[in-house]
């Protein structure tokens, strides 16, 4: 599997840094302590700024015109190009002032616990993972799930500054993004004038981590009691990964003969996760609809490959395919869960 990690040429390190262990190909720098943010930004070479200059246009006298209205962006410790046209709107948001955002969490970094960090490409993108205190707790308590914030913010105007709650179940590292009703596990901030203020003021909407967390924990806990069948277990996981309306309507009449074999070889990878894996075996999981939530969660994570990590981010985490289908898995279940049994049904 590829990466994108940048590579600094100055300190000959890639921008990356994890705690006790290394989650990105065995690159970057490995801390025994969780360090404070300042450390954090230091350790994961995010030790720069951004700064923002006219584009400029050479006209075929051979004479130069700044734009008014074309910009771009670039490092200031290295001079690296991150974005090449960004609006005369887009304002930077410093790699500091992200980092200030999770110590604004919890007032002053107490109880953060700062996991992850580190800059893709020539660092136009960064992103970061603080663990907050305190667990979801699934039956007699050995079947935990850690309570994390994401932010990613790129500074080459591709997209907004993202914050989401991520619960991580620890047994099997499988991210938890369920939205619950109206209730969104992400916040999003435009690079706009008001952007840095929102940036401060965004630890206030991600309230709803303390929120979900408390719901969460309940809606598990009854899953972990709710009993199904291998039968249900595999139609839940065709539904969840279901593409589209025609494999739908193939299901729904039992002709699953006509489906694609790609697509009955994802449900069958899935399904053999579900069966097979040893977080699939305990007592909160074996046979329970719990369980079932989690054989599409862990495919995702644990099962499927992707072309690289940035893709398995995006997928995971920052609103892709696979976070849509969780999203489905966690519906279905809940629809389950209040007695909708018929949704396992077709045929």
């Amino acid at each position: 599997m590829a990466h994108n990690l940048n590579f600094n040429e100055h300190t000959g390190k890639y921008s990356f840094f994890s705690v006790q262990q290394k989650a990105w190909h065995d690159l970057g720098q490995i801390v025994t302590e969780y360090p404070t943010s300042a450390e954090a930004i230091k350790h994961a070479g995010l030790d720069y700024e951004v700064a923002k200059l006219p584009n400029t246009h050479v006209l075929p006298s051979g004479k130069s015109v700044l734009s008014k209205d074309s910009f771009y962006t670039f490092r200031t410790d290295n001079e690296e190009i991150l974005g090449g046209k960004v609006g005369k709107d887009y304002h930077t948001v410093q790699n500091k002032e992200a980092f200030s955002f999770f110590d604004a969490i919890v007032g002053g970094g107490d109880g953060i616990l700062y996991e992850t960090a580190g800059a893709l490409g020539n660092g136009e993108r960064i992103f970061i993972t603080a663990k907050l205190p305190g667990y979801i707790r699934v039956g007699k308590g050995e079947d935990i799930t850690e309570k994390y914030i994401f932010l990613t913010t790129s500074h080459d105007g591709s997209g907004s500054i993202t914050a989401a709650f991520t619960p991580i179940r620890v047994v099997c590292q499988n991210t938890v993004n369920a939205a619950l009703g109206n209730m969104s596990n992400v916040v999003r901030i435009r690079h706009t004038a008001g952007a840095k203020q929102r940036l401060e003021d965004a630890h206030k909407v991600m309230g709803l981590a303390n929120t979900m967390s408390e719901q969460l924990e309940g809606i598990f806990n009854g899953w972990a009691n709710v009993k199904v069948s291998d039968k249900e277990v595999k139609k839940l996981i065709q539904l969840a990964l279901c593409p589209n309306k025609e494999t739908f309507d193939l299901l729904k009449r039992g002709a699953e003969d006509e489906l694609s074999t790609l697509f009955k070889n994802t449900v069958e990878n899935a399904f053999s996760y579900a069966m097979l894996s040893d977080t699939q075996q305990m007592d909160t999981t074996r046979g329970t609809l719990y369980g079932a939530y989690n054989a599409v969660t862990g495919y995702y994570q644990n099962v499927r490959n992707y072309k690289d990590s940035e893709a398995k981010l995006q997928s995971i985490v920052m609103g892709g395919t696979a976070q849509g289908k969780s999203q489905k898995a966690f519906e279905l279940c809940s629809s389950f869960a209040k007695g909708g049994n018929d949704i396992f049904l077709f045929n």
